[in-house]
């Protein structure tokens, strides 16, 4: 992944690659609830997985849909994946199972046989994915959509009221904030800013301000 370009299919690929990951959902009382699952299939601009019927987290998932996804790789890579999971069509089921069940030949130790069909296939073909490579210096931050998600913004950045102390530059712990042009505010490069919000936070005339306000 580090010798070519990172893009939000690169970033689903990686999470195929960690395979056993974080999925996170809200249950009918609207409390959180995680669990580890296998992520079966990277397919172009999508996630595929899978669940027994039965289960709480099948249940939630077509009750709400709404997922949260996080994984780590060996090299300090997290991917951040949140959006709506879609149940794939009956007459998709099947095939999508034995799909799996191919990609993924340990299934059938676990549901042998015909009880295979007791799981559904999802996917995860909408929403917002994230990159976050903790293993570089600086680090390293990148931000995609899937499907027609729109992008949010978030971290911070310096307005207007910016008065060319240079605070914030100095008490950044990853560098990442620079002199703007003359009679400019200082910039916040995104790629490597960790929101952690100490420019904030030290700004002497408040001028820092989250990108989401």
């Amino acid at each position: 992944m580090s010798d070519s370009p990172i893009t939000a299919q690169s970033c689903l690929d990686l999470l195929r690659q960690i395979r056993d990951v974080s999925f996170a959902t809200v249950d009918e009382k609207s409390a959180p609830q995680i669990r580890i699952i296998d992520v079966m299939l990277a397919e172009p601009g999508a996630i595929i997985f899978c669940t027994a019927r039965g289960k709480d987290f099948y249940r939630q998932l077509v009750t709400d849909g709404r997922v949260a996804v996080a994984a780590l790789s060996d090299d300090f890579k997290m991917v951040r994946l949140q959006g709506r999971a879609r149940r794939l069509s009956d007459a998709e089921q099947r095939v999508w199972i034995d799909r799996i069940f191919d990609a993924n030949p340990s299934m059938n130790d676990v549901y042998p046989g015909e009880t295979r069909y007791v799981l559904e296939a999802f996917a995860l073909d909408n929403g917002e994915i994230e990159l976050f490579d903790l293993g570089v210096s600086p680090i390293d931050r990148h931000s995609f959509t899937l499907g027609d998600a729109a992008p949010a913004l978030r971290g911070f950045q310096v307005t207007s009221a910016c008065v060319g102390c240079g605070t914030c530059a100095r008490v950044c712990p990853q560098q990442c904030v620079s002199a703007g042009a003359p009679g400019e505010p200082y910039r916040i490069d995104q790629d490597h800013c960790l929101h952690c919000g100490l420019c904030a936070e030290r700004c002497p005339v408040q001028a820092i301000a989250r990108r989401d306000a």
